[in-house]
């Protein structure tokens, strides 16, 4: 583990969708640990001139009127077809990763820093990480949530659940869960998290 006066300790932060991973990094950005969300900034990158045109030439014009991606028709062709979506994939990541590692060394001087990103094990983003949370929630909440939160039809939300990891495979990547499951209070379990983290900092 990387000591005190050395370079942040990098936590990764991912869950199924749904999960309320996102939820989960608004706390840690309340307490001051600068969180890089890797899918906001993933989403930024659709409007990046270079990327644009890779997008047009793989998928069509998958551009509104304003020049805004339009999400859902992306969706509907990667999500259908593994091979585009692998092909999305290897346009976004690398470009994420650098995002990331400019992001790492302007904020080299926190002792903690999170990535938060959907995919961070199927990606390979683990690898640039030292240790991994991991948000739970059961399944059929995690249904309704997205159902309401992007208004589309439970089969679209479980064809979208079955490109990422399961969650008990995810799991076996965790040092860390955290329980979002209407159950146990998420508040108490990412500061026993932070306790622990500035523990192995000072040891």
């Amino acid at each position: 583990m990387k000591k005190a006066n050395t370079q942040p300790i990098i936590i990764g932060l991912t869950g199924g969708i749904g999960s309320g991973k996102s939820t989960v990094a608004e706390v840690f950005d309340v307490l001051k640990i600068p969180v890089f969300n890797s899918d906001i900034e993933a989403k930024q990158l659709y409007s990046h001139p270079k990327i644009k045109q890779q997008i047009i030439k793989l998928f069509g014009n998958v551009y509104n009127q304003q020049n805004q991606l339009d999400k859902k028709a992306l969706a509907n062709i990667v999500f259908n077809n593994d091979e585009k979506l692998k092909q999305l994939n290897n346009i976004i990541h690398p470009a994420v990763k650098t995002l990331f590692e400019a992001w790492v060394n302007k904020n080299n001087q926190t002792p903690i820093l999170i990535k938060e990103a959907a995919i961070l094990i199927e990606s390979g983003a683990a690898k640039q990480v030292d240790k991994i949370i991991v948000v739970t929630a059961p399944e059929k909440e995690r249904i309704k949530r997205v159902m309401q939160r992007d208004n589309i039809s439970e089969k679209e939300v479980i064809a979208r659940m079955l490109k990422q990891l399961p969650e008990e495979k995810l799991i076996t990547h965790a040092d860390f869960i955290i329980k979002n499951d209407n159950q146990h209070l998420v508040i108490p379990q990412i500061l026993d998290i932070v306790k622990k983290l500035n523990n192995t900092l000072i040891t």
